[in-house]
């Protein structure tokens, strides 16, 4: 029998969509469009340095969104409030201060992953619960307004079974290629989520393993690595599937080269230090999707933890002729925070980007485990873009009642989990910890200076292409903390509860 945390927005969760829908969702500029600011030059790249001269907005009034784990708030909004005169913060007093005229890189977005578990569990639902679960996640009015997605190349450890698209072995020709498999659940899915998305879902795939026959080991799981003489038909592969997804009405935005290239593990994975990964984009997958026509295809190198990153950056992006074929670095969180490696990459490489692309926590029906687990979603979201993050994604966006389903008995938490016998959803901390970021930054947002006056209260801050400007908060200690949000000589002021998340949404005064 499941136990969860009791969720609460002062309503009950069979009115979860009502309750988001009285949240105001800031204006979303077309897909990747950054804003240009007046008197200057734009700057080009999501990653691009610091753009100075921006005009600061006429910020007026302010409101807050707060979510608690003692007072059972869930993205509740507060009243309203004014800014006031406050010429000179004080060193004494906690401020989280703003300046809109120095900007960083802009968003692409916040989203969570359309693995073969989360599309079977929503294929199990009634529904009724199936058009919750779109509208909570990706209605952009009534939901988060999810914009990212992430789906996996050929069967990963979220995935019922062991598949590829072509078992067939030799056939370097891909004359039996087929994405039969996925047209059950997770391409039907996927169409479901773009059109409550209206159309604005930037998905990206990522392989966990070439088929069996073309790997060393003859195995899709543990490890082994790519036959050198199946390079190309292993480069031919990712167009195939660019084109198959095309076919099917959905279009795929990015690729990552291979999902965790230094991870040997029971399920599906494939090893590739970053010489091979070198080796690869540069002589065989980068050219093959320029050659097919899929040079707007991003293309993303190791998709792996932040510790070695640097590493791998360094050994494709120092050589230009591997360099031209990659958009940026992907990244997950599952050995250490290492928090400034990011940051370090995007220094030495600022014209790439860098976008997180999984992370999760383990299965657990423990409240207090549960809750520590938002609470790590809040703290990663919030430094990974404070240190050069384009978007976030999330790992499964639904599991069932056992955590799956997963062919290795590797059972993870979702932010939404499903009960497949009863039809019950169940909203996750880490549902609203990413819903103070992805309900109020939309893409084409653009990340402004912020910096706290208080340790205990962590912040990061982005203006909206519509001139809102939202600053989130978090404050993962035991005790309740009064602050202020400064902004340009006015101030209001604002309670953090403890263990508590809260967005400030700054506006001009509209009356």
């Amino acid at each position: 029998m499941m136990t969860f945390i009791r969720i609460s927005c002062r309503q009950p969760v069979a009115r979860l969509a009502l309750c988001l829908a009285a949240i105001p969702l800031p204006a979303v500029s077309p897909a990747h469009a950054q804003p240009k600011p007046t008197g200057m030059k734009a700057k080009t790249g999501l990653g691009a340095d610091t753009a100075r001269g921006y005009p600061a907005p006429a910020i007026t009034q302010a409101t807050v969104y707060v979510t608690a784990r003692d007072a059972g708030d869930r993205m509740r909004a507060g009243s309203t409030l004014r800014l006031e005169d406050f010429p000179q913060p004080e060193e004494s007093s906690a401020f989280i201060m703003l300046d809109p005229t120095r900007r960083f890189q802009t968003v692409l977005g916040f989203g969570g992953a359309f693995t073969d578990a989360a599309a079977e569990t929503f294929a199990k639902l009634p529904s009724a619960k199936q058009s919750e679960v779109l509208t909570a996640y990706f209605s952009p009015d009534k939901g988060l307004g999810y914009t990212l997605g992430r789906t996996n190349i050929n069967s990963c450890d979220f995935s019922s079974d062991t598949y590829s698209y072509d078992d067939t072995a030799g056939d370097t020709a891909l004359s039996h290629f087929s994405i039969a498999h996925d047209l059950k659940y997770r391409v039907p899915f996927i169409r479901a989520a773009r059109a409550v998305a209206q159309g604005r879902l930037t998905l990206f795939a990522s392989p966990w393993s070439p088929p069996a026959w073309m790997k060393t080991n003859g195995d899709m799981s543990h490890g082994g690595k790519l036959k050198p003489e199946d390079r190309q038909a292993w480069a031919d592969y990712y167009t195939r599937f660019v084109r198959a997804y095309g076919q099917q009405g959905i279009p795929i935005w990015g690729l990552t080269v291979q999902n965790e290239p230094m991870s040997t593990q029971s399920w599906e994975s494939c090893l590739y230090t970053g010489q091979d990964e070198h080796d690869f984009v540069r002589d065989y997958l980068g050219p093959t999707l320029r050659k097919s026509g899929l040079s707007n295809v991003k293309l993303m190198i190791w998709d792996h933890n932040r510790g070695i990153m640097y590493q791998r950056a360094q050994a494709v992006f120092e050589d230009p002729l591997a360099a031209q074929y990659v958009w940026g670095t992907a990244f997950h969180w599952y050995a250490g925070d290492h928090f400034d490696v990011p940051q370090a990459v995007h220094e030495a490489f600022p014209q790439k980007n860098l976008l997180f692309t999984e992370g999760s926590e383990g299965f657990t029906t423990s409240p207090a485990a549960q809750w520590a687990g938002g609470e790590r979603y809040g703290r990663n979201i919030l430094l990974d873009l404070s240190h050069w993050a384009v978007g976030w994604t999330d790992w499964n966006l639904l599991l069932d009642e056992q955590g799956g389903p997963n062919h290795v008995g590797n059972y993870c938490s979702a932010p939404i989990m499903a009960d497949t016998k009863t039809g019950e959803l169940h909203y996750l901390p880490s549902y609203y910890y990413l819903g103070h970021f992805a309900k109020f930054i939309r893409p084409g947002a653009q990340r402004i200076a912020s910096t706290s006056t208080d340790d205990s209260l962590l912040s990061v801050a982005f203006i909206n292409p519509d001139s809102t400007i939202a600053a989130v908060v978090l404050n993962e200690t035991g005790g309740a903390r009064d602050y202020r949000v400064w902004l340009g000589g006015r101030a209001v002021s604002v309670n953090s509860p403890a263990h508590s998340i809260e967005t400030v949404v700054l506006r001009p005064y509209r009356g």
